[in-house]
């Protein structure tokens, strides 16, 4: 089923959606470019998207729901790769000039199109009931450190080890296809502090002296970054008194967890008084966002959400599709944070950081 309410703006913004808010993160081109010949910018994250289309192909051809799906997929990798050449030669074509919001909605209107809805659904539920039999050793793991401190960086590194599980990383969907992703091992090899972007212990200060009321939370991918990154977080907000609104995509897109997957994954985690690990989970709720992309435009978000969020003094944006490629810069009216993890050389580049290097943006109304 599809969102079919009007989209709205995101109330919380603080600049006006009118003028100054620009979901895209990193410029591809300035007002002095040629705007018929493509910067450097622009055919570097070009021929990023190129080089993930083998993957995407790959797992078209495997899905189950479509009787032709090796024709459809080979049909998705021409016309795909053929617009990506074409903007290459004319960056206004295909709606261009071209940012990560435009290249990623072309890419699943022509999967779409082809009759694909969730080419990435098997590989959601198998890393879905993998990470779901981990969540009570995880959430044992945190509550058993008693110092706050130490257990709010555990909980934190536990976002990030999770937000690695990223198939639209053509580098970590080799990697995955090949070896797998531990989550225990990722918390332990996670790049040294200080990161790219390390607030961090201004977080802490500000969570030993701050009850939020009112948590907003994007959520990003299934498996190990929604159920064993993300919520053993928000049980923790939880567990402090903070209600805690997920919001996530109404449409499939990459491995990104849907809104409807969302309600299945805590209908196993809840045990039947609707506790989360023991903790009075009545406070938690979901949001559909209306997105259907890895990444997130604030211009246009359901209005459930809006009415949602119209009350909250916490938002968080996680993963680096919605809190660092998008909105790394947005500005809101309550206080904010954008964590995930740096998976594409191109972002580390913009940011002067380490790939695999870690983002903690935390801005204090």
């Amino acid at each position: 089923m599809e969102s079919a309410s009007e989209l709205v703006p995101f109330p919380l913004l603080t600049t006006p959606i009118e003028s100054n808010y620009r979901a895209c993160t990193i410029p591809y081109r300035f007002p002095s470019d040629n705007p018929k010949r493509a910067t450097p910018t622009e055919i570097a994250w070009i021929d990023l998207f190129l080089n993930s289309v083998p993957s995407f192909r790959q797992r078209a051809e495997s899905d189950p729901t479509i009787p032709d799906a090796p024709v459809r997929a080979q049909k998705f990798a021409e016309r795909y790769s053929e617009i990506l050449e074409d903007m290459k030669k004319d960056p206004e074509s295909h709606g261009g000039p071209p940012d990560c919001i435009l290249l990623c909605r072309i890419r699943e209107q022509i999967l779409r199109e082809l009759g694909f809805r969730d080419i990435f659904k098997r590989v959601k539920d198998e890393e879905n009931t993998k990470a779901i039999s981990l969540f009570f050793h995880v959430i044992e793991l945190n509550d058993a450190i008693e110092d706050d401190d130490k257990r709010l960086e555990n909980l934190v590194r536990g976002v990030f080890a999770g937000n690695i599980f990223d198939l639209g990383s053509a580098k970590l969907a080799e990697v995955f296809s090949k070896d797998g992703m531990s989550f225990l091992a990722s918390c332990q090899n996670l790049v040294s502090r200080p990161w790219v972007i390390d607030d961090l212990d201004t977080f802490k200060l500000t969570w030993n002296r701050t009850s939020w009321k009112k948590a907003i939370i994007f959520v990003d991918n299934s498996g190990a970054d929604i159920i064993l990154g993300i919520l053993p977080f928000a049980r923790e907000l939880l567990r402090r008194g903070t209600q805690v609104v997920l919001a996530a995509n109404d449409l499939p897109s990459i491995n990104d967890v849907t809104y409807y997957e969302l309600i299945e994954i805590l209908s196993k985690l809840k045990d039947e008084n609707g506790k989360l690990g023991g903790v009075d989970a009545s406070n938690l709720l979901f949001a559909n966002s209306g997105n259907d992309l890895p990444v997130i435009d604030l211009a246009s978000v359901s209005q459930e959400l809006a009415y949602l969020a119209n009350d909250a003094d916490l938002v968080i944006l996680e993963g680096m599709g919605r809190g660092i490629e998008t909105n790394l810069y947005a500005q809101f009216k309550c206080d904010s944070l954008k964590i995930g993890m740096v998976k594409h050389p191109e972002v580390a580049h913009f940011l002067g950081g380490r790939l695999y290097d870690c983002v903690f943006k935390f801005n204090q109304v």
